[in-house]
């Protein structure tokens, strides 16, 4: 793996255990050196956005030209199988480097961001994205790199669009407008599956989404807590692979982590296959459902509106009956 070695201050603040100040330096470092990761990020200053106001918390649109290949990709077995796998080593760009985290992934600039800083964190084998084996590694990284970023997951079936390689993403704490807004929304559309002193495990119905919501200070908890809900929402959902999630994991040294998960049902609106003048190029993922909904075509960004983005992400999430039917599975584990 083509692991950054030669900056000294990067080896210096791995060795104690600074990942995030490290990946920062990696993102300037990057910036200089690969031209490519260097066009991604002035392509940001092209960016637009603009803001709708629900009840309590705010969707953002962004326009964001760069995210068209992301966006449109496909990820049907046919596609991927003729594909190159772009999270490989050996398909790698010859300028792109990475950070070696703990032996298994490494930390990587992305190309294509929506973050301000916007690192991928892949696994270094090849190896299918799958949540249920990995969640502990997820919180790893969310905590040691948790001094300027949060973590999410985009699950093989809807967001991901890598779904053949094990990959996390992260970026900017309090970019998308949920950072910020998670405890009003949960005190105002949350119910309590469980809570005590030293865990909180909600499941929230904001109007436009549906999540549950694992807050603690103690991985084993957490972790016992997801692997419950991953049970029974595989069980309810009738799924044999992987249900469709998305997740946010977010960190903070005094109360711990916060773990967010997008329940879905689709993972894409009718919209993006539409073959008229309704066809809107939007295919929604963590950060989309985290509050900065991204279009990669400035059309359908002009002409987006508060009640499209709520019909779009109506029409991915799960229905409030199937919520209310986990909710009293749950409560019952």
């Amino acid at each position: 793996m083509k692991i950054l070695s030669d900056d000294q201050l990067i080896l210096n603040l791995v060795e104690e255990n600074n990942y995030s100040d490290a990946a920062a330096r990696l993102s300037e470092i990057q910036k200089e050196q690969w031209p490519m990761l260097s066009a991604g990020f002035k392509s940001l200053e092209t960016v637009k956005s603009k803001s709708f106001q629900f009840d309590g918390y705010k969707i953002k649109a962004q326009f964001n030209a760069g995210r068209m290949t992301s966006t449109s990709a496909k990820v049907d077995p046919k596609s991927i199988s003729e594909r190159k796998c772009f999270l490989c080593e050996e398909n790698l760009p010859a300028e792109q480097k990475g950070i070696l985290y703990n032996d298994n992934y490494v930390i990587l600039c992305n190309p294509f961001p929506i973050f301000p800083t916007h690192f991928t964190l892949t696994h270094k084998e090849h190896t299918q994205q799958r949540i249920i084996d990995t969640f502990s590694d997820m919180l790893d990284l969310s905590k040691d790199l948790s001094k300027h970023y949060s973590v999410i997951y985009n699950g093989p079936r809807c967001g991901a669009s890598a779904p053949d390689h094990l990959h996390f993403q992260a970026g900017n704490k309090f970019f998308m407008p949920i950072d910020d807004e998670f405890h009003q929304i949960k005190n105002e559309y949350g119910k309590v599956i469980y809570e005590n002193d030293d865990l909180s495990f909600y499941a929230i119905d904001d109007g436009v989404r549906k999540f549950v919501s694992i807050e603690s200070l103690d991985k084993e908890l957490v972790v016992n807590t997801f692997n419950k809900f991953y049970k029974t929402y595989s069980e309810l959902m009738n799924e044999e692979q992987e249900p469709m999630i998305n997740l946010v994991s977010f960190y903070e040294e005094e109360y711990g982590w916060r773990i967010i998960i997008f329940l879905r049902a689709k993972h894409r609106p009718a919209v993006f296959f539409a073959e008229d003048e309704s066809k809107m190029l939007v295919s929604p993922a963590a950060i989309d459902l985290g509050g900065v909904c991204v279009f990669p075509r400035e059309d359908d960004f002009n002409r987006i509106t508060k009640e499209m983005i709520a019909d779009i992400f109506k029409e991915v999430f799960i229905d409030a009956k199937k919520l209310d039917s986990l909710v009293r599975k749950l409560s019952l584990v």
